[in-house]
């Protein structure tokens, strides 16, 4: 199985295991890695997400062509059927669009080597990305004739400005990590024996956090960030509410009464 799924403490590492193809990913693969990313979100142990890839070369560089021929059946008859339904015909792209998960929990993804295609698709869903410096980035798919099919475009868009997005996008040129680090394609950029340890160490310091106050300011950035103010305010006033009266909350408010940390059990 190229995915692999560990719990340590209260963060769950998800490691792309197929270093031979530089980490590009079968359907059965994408599946595997939609079925973790839920079985996360579902564990209540679970705070927080690191998402990785295995060997020296790369992060993920998308799908594996190799083994995703063309669909059996038309795209039109694809778009209209379920995404396992259509990728039992052969078609991946809406695999690699992980936004009908509901992935609440914050996803980090700690990128080595190449990032490119659909690999950076998937990275742009995360909530943060730290890179080594021999990471490289790219969204190649204008050079060969073609576009990002996961929102690659919007979501660099969202991520970063949009000259530099336009830049990377219209040009499908590849980018190191010192660049992706000024324009903010990633938080932070350490060396390759530092960063797993720098991701799980962000895992951690969110994991210590009220687990429900994470989500729920995931959800309000991710659902509601591009509303008028006057509706994303009434937003976050409302899950505000919902988290009011929650144990977690009371917990939060002895616990700095008393100069002591908290001990929050996401109840």
């Amino acid at each position: 199985m190229a995915i692999q799924f560990q719990i340590i403490g209260h963060v769950a590492l998800l490691t792309l295991d197929a270093p031979e193809s530089l980490n590009a990913l079968t359907i059965g693969d994408l599946r595997h890695l939609r079925k973790a990313l839920n079985t996360a979100q579902d564990d209540d142990q679970v705070r927080a997400i690191v998402l990785t890839g295995a060997g020296d070369k790369a992060f993920c560089t998308g799908a594996n062509l190799k083994t995703t021929l063309p669909p059996s059946s038309s795209f039109a008859s694809g778009q209209f059927k379920s995404r396992a339904g259509e990728a039992e015909e052969g078609g991946y792209t809406r695999l690699i669009d992980l936004g009908d998960l509901e992935i609440w929990k914050p996803m980090i993804a700690a990128i080595h080597g190449y990032c490119l295609g659909g690999g950076l698709e998937l990275a742009l869903q995360c909530d943060l990305r730290i890179a080594s410096d021999e990471a490289s980035f790219a969204l190649p798919e204008a050079r060969v004739a073609s576009v990002p099919a996961v929102g690659g475009v919007q979501y660099l868009m969202r991520a970063i400005p949009a000259a530099h997005a336009m830049k990377l996008a219209l040009t499908g040129e590849r980018i190191d990590a010192a660049e992706a680090l000024r324009i903010g394609l990633v938080s932070d950029c350490v060396a390759r024996e530092g960063l797993l340890p720098l991701a799980m160490q962000l895992a951690e310091r969110i994991a210590a956090n009220g687990p429900l106050a994470v989500q729920a300011i995931k959800r309000l950035a991710v659902e509601t960030s591009h509303l008028a103010p006057r509706d994303f305010v009434a937003q976050a006033n409302l899950h505000w509410g919902l988290l009011r009266d929650s144990q977690d909350r009371i917990e939060g408010r002895r616990a700095f009464a008393e100069k002591r940390p908290p001990k929050f059990t996401g109840a």
